[in-house]
């Protein structure tokens, strides 16, 4: 898995089993490979490539995780144990209005470098049925963790589901650590370190406004965003303000927090519950106690798992997609995406004979 926010590439290797339609996991070993320049450049440039450099970039990204697929297996002494490679790739054009999303990183290069069965283009089928193809995660968390009603990851973009009744809703709330870690790069930092920085800053209301008028935040879901929207949208919004860098991140951060206030308020219970927040937002502690505040108007308490779920949730559904596609069951559902039915996502590669 290789999320909006660029931190690299994410390889859980898990052990997944199903018995008498229950699911459970075991996370056995998990990294996350940190991409070198050329694929950090090359990830921030490619959406602006010619169609032959983009397909180039395709199948030298498959390759190049085939290689570090290879490499984790050797470390962790995998050899032999591995049955099955579930890979998301690195989402370059996510358009849902034309049917289209694009994720780079060459399935059959993957599997010809392995030589193990690989399920990729996790996404497009459900585009295909006139799916939003996002969130996807949902699943996972219908399988895994059914004790929760309410699910938050903070990534790149940040996304909710929302047990509803007997179905799973999600959809994407608004950019977050894409546009943080940004924000950050202008104190000479990746990312905002437990949200130090967003904490010695102060409220710019007049910002704030302006972020909570987006048009995104008027339409109906399901609906999804582009890794383009937080930059080209809400990154080029705040930098019109002259204000210090420490109070355009406090500023974000409090925006990420009403709007996921706003985007749950349909569908509070009557009683207390909780939610579960992962993915690498989750570290930032300014950030999630904004978000707890604007939670106990509506009676629900945020819980962070330990810090190997919180990182690697994603890459572990995506292990649980690749095996649903693998046992051919449905493994995208319809409720969160607004698809035409559930669905059979995947393409498969067989590494071997």
């Amino acid at each position: 898995m290789s999320g909006s926010s660029m931190d690299g590439l994410d390889i859980a290797y898990c052990s997944i089993e199903e018995t008498g339609g229950k699911w459970s996991f075991v996370i056995h070993q998990a990294e996350c490979i940190e991409f070198d320049e050329h694929w950090k450049n090359t990830l921030r440039q490619v959406n602006s490539y010619t169609a032959i450099e983009l397909l180039r970039a395709h199948t030298s990204f498959g390759h190049w995780m085939g290689a570090a697929i290879n490499l984790f297996i050797e470390r962790n002494q995998l050899q032999h144990k591995v049955h099955l490679i579930a890979s998301h790739g690195h989402t370059v054009f996510h358009d849902p209005q034309h049917h289209m999303t694009f994720q780079i990183g060459d399935g059959a290069a993957i599997a010809a470098i392995t030589k193990l069965p690989v399920v990729s283009d996790l996404r497009n089928m459900d585009m295909a049925l006139g799916g939003q193809g996002a969130p996807i995660v949902p699943i996972g968390e219908k399988l895994f963790w059914n004790e929760y009603p309410y699910f938050l990851n903070i990534g790149g973009i940040c996304n909710i589901t929302i047990a509803h009744g007997t179905q799973q809703l999600g959809f994407d709330v608004c950019p977050a650590n894409r546009v943080l870690n940004l924000l950050a790069g202008e104190l000479g930092n990746e990312f905002d370190q437990f949200g130090e920085a967003a904490a010695s800053g102060h409220l710019n209301r007049t910002l704030l406004d302006e972020l909570n008028r987006l048009d995104y935040y008027q339409q109906a879901n399901p609906k999804s965003l582009s890794n383009e929207y937080g930059v080209d949208v809400v990154f080029a919004l705040i930098q019109r303000f002259d204000i210090p860098v420490q109070d355009k991140l406090h500023t974000m951060c409090v925006h990420i927090a009403q709007q996921i206030g706003i985007a749950l308020t349909p569908y509070i219970q009557s009683t207390a519950s909780t939610m579960l927040i992962t993915g690498g937002g989750a570290f930032n502690s300014f950030l999630i106690q904004t978000i707890q505040n604007e939670l106990e108007l509506l009676q629900v308490d945020v819980v962070i798992p330990d810090a190997e779920l919180v990182s690697y949730k994603e890459a572990l559904v995506m292990a649980l997609i690749g095996v649903l596609r693998w046992r051919e069951e449905e493994n995208v559902l319809s409720s969160v995406t607004g698809a035409a039915r559930n669905s059979v996502g995947g393409a498969l590669w067989m590494g071997q004979e």
